[in-house]
């Protein structure tokens, strides 16, 4: 129940031609306080709960537990989230033994390209993608639960 996994900035959308799959995700926080995030997903037309625990020092690992739920019950707990619901596409990519999920954002959160990809240690080497930049595991802005009250077109535009 240990999730380990790092994040980066995506430099381009070539990845799109490289995905095996795309699922539109819309999702929100029950509650958003780093201890203990509650999150309520729709990807494509499944529904899931999920909380997390807070995050390592590194940013990399931190506690999750995530069940899957019918999609009418996480719509209608979508309705009781915080304010600032994400709205965006996840795309996957394979990538050596690794899958890469690429998360395109809307709305608000416009402009931002983020992948994430899980591993088994802190330390487990993959194999890194010329579209991958900056590695953003440690900056809390980049976590969902930020962006959904400090949206990316507001870092722009102060």
């Amino acid at each position: 129940m240990i999730e380990i996994e790092r994040k980066f900035l995506v430099t381009s959308d070539a990845f799109k031609a490289e995905a095996f799959a795309q699922n539109r995700i819309k999702q929100g926080y029950l509650s958003s306080v780093p201890e203990r995030t509650v999150r309520v997903r729709i990807k494509g037309s499944k529904g899931f709960l999920t909380i997390k625990g807070i995050s390592n020092e590194s940013g990399m690992s931190r506690f999750e537990w995530e069940k899957e739920i019918p999609a009418a019950d996480a719509e209608k707990l979508l309705l009781l989230c915080e304010t600032g619901v994400i709205d965006k596409t996840r795309f996957e990519v394979k990538s050596g033994s690794h899958i890469i999920e690429i998360d395109e954002f809307y709305g608000e959160n416009e402009g931002l390209i983020m992948a994430e990809i899980e591993l088994r240690s802190e330390t487990e080497s993959f194999k890194k993608p010329i579209w991958l930049d900056k590695d953003v595991t440690s900056d809390k802005r980049y976590y969902n639960a930020y962006l959904s009250k400090n949206p990316f077109k507001s870092w722009l535009h102060p």
